[in-house]
Formats: structure tokens, C-alpha cells, sequence
């Protein structure tokens, strides 16, 4: 078993994150690169739980004239997609998965209890949440706060195609200052745009470290429980 820094994560990925290029619905090659990284965690002695989201098929937020609260139950929807997507990638690599919904869907995946998810943990089965908190008006960076608290996770790793956290769109602005430590009332106060504002208030108020990293490479996620500094550290 190899040394790791952290005991129990939670990875938060988005919708766009599995789509790739096409910027909507699954990319094979890209589940099954992540699925590859993510099935080495039980082995290293870490506890790995994801809260994906659901982008890239229902951005119920742009939807115009639809009812809000009908857009984010298909956000919800969408997000347990994603969910079952990674899940048959990580049983393809040889991981042992539960599918749990915030949701319930008792034909296709497992009712969120926090004790359940605790325990598949403790066994060495990759968690995944999918639904959402299960409410509408809240995202799933509110879910990767929520769930993140939930398990007591030592830290929480969110997904993006950039290297971490810049004062402005590096995309956009070659001249982009990547912040290499950041505080929680940094990202509220700078208006950062790494998570909503209610997100950020969880992490906040319950202490949770954040990393935020590119997920381009998935052995960054190895690396960053190896203990390797990679992306920003919001603490």
C-alpha cells in the first residue's frame, strides 16, 4: 500500500468533464482514461467518493421559460446519467462501485443514506452521488460541499480543464494569475468563480480543504493524494 496524503477524498466532476471535445453527451475514451486513475485509490488506501454533474446533456439554468424547479429535476436526472456512465467504467476496470442517489430510484442505483455511504467506503467501494442535494436551486458544487462534509472527507478535489484557480479567464487572458493558496473568504470575497456562493459558505463554515486542479491529465488525481502540490489549495 503506498503512502498517501489523504485518507477519504470526495472528486467533484462535471458533465462537461466526461464529454471532451464535443462538449455534450459521453466520450468513451475519457471514462474509461479516468476510470483507469480512479481504480488505483482502493489499493493506495484511499476512500474515493464522486459527486458528478450533469452538463453535458441538461443546463436546466439556461433553459428559457421553463418552470426552474422542472429544469433542475432534469439537471438531477441527468447528473444520475453521468453517474451510472462512470460507474459501469470503474466495474469495467475492476473497481467495486455504489450508485447513490439523492433521488430515490431503487430500480437503478441505491437511496443516499450517509451511514450506507460510510460503510461502502470502509470496504473499499468507489462512491458515487448522483441526484444532486435532491433539491432545486441548489448545484452540485452545493452537493460536493454537502456530501463532502457529510463523510468527513480530508479533502475535496474539483475538476476543470485549467490548472486551478486565476484571477481572470486564462482562456481569454494570457497575462491570468494562478493563485496557488487561496482562503475560503478569498473565493467569497474576490468572487471567484470556482463555485457558487452557497458552495463556497459550506466549505467555509465546515472547514473543508479544496483543491482545484486540471483534469485533462486524470494521474493528476494520484498525484495530488501522493501529496504532490498540483492546481490551488483553498484552505
Amino acid at each position: 500500500m503506498s503512502k498517501t496524503a489523504y485518507r477519504r477524498i470526495l472528486l467533484k466532476l462535471s458533465g462537461e468533464a466526461l464529454a471532451g471535445a464535443r462538449g455534450f453527451g459521453l466520450d468513451s475514451q475519457i471514462l474509461s482514461s479516468l476510470a483507469a486513475a480512479l481504480h488505483q485509490l482502493p489499493a493506495m488506501g484511499v476512500e474515493p467518493a464522486i459527486v458528478v454533474g450533469g452538463g453535458n446533456f441538461w443546463r436546466g439554468r439556461t433553459s428559457d421559460g421553463m418552470d426552474r424547479v422542472t429544469a433542475d429535476h432534469m439537471g438531477m436526472l441527468a447528473t444520475t446519467m453521468n453517474a451510472l456512465a462512470l460507474s459501469d467504467a470503474l466495474e469495467q476496470a475492476g473497481s467495486t462501485t455504489r450508485v447513490m442517489s439523492a433521488i430515490e430510484m431503487r430500480q437503478i442505483c441505491e437511496p443516499h443514506i450517509r451511514k450506507r455511504a460510510l460503510r461502502h467506503l470502509e470496504k473499499g467501494r468507489i462512491v458515487i452521488f448522483a441526484g444532486g442535494t435532491g433539491s432545486p436551486y441548489f448545484s452540485t458544487d452545493s452537493a460536493m460541499a454537502l456530501r463532502a462534509a457529510e463523510i468527513d472527507a480530508d479533502v475535496t478535489l474539483k475538476a476543470t480543464n485549467v490548472d486551478g484557480v486565476y484571477d481572470s479567464d486564462p482562456k481569454t487572458n494570457p497575462d491570468a494569475h494562478l493563485y496557488r493558496r487561496l482562503s475560503h473568504d478569498d473565493i467569497l470575497q474576490k468572487r471567484l468563480q470556482v463555485m457558487d456562493s452557497n458552495a463556497a459558505a459550506i466549505c467555509r463554515d465546515n472547514h473543508l480543504r479544496i483543491i482545484v486542479f486540471n483534469m485533462n491529465d486524470p494521474e493528476n488525481i494520484l498525484r495530488i493524494v501522493r501529496g504532490e502540490e498540483i492546481g490551488t489549495l483553498v484552505e
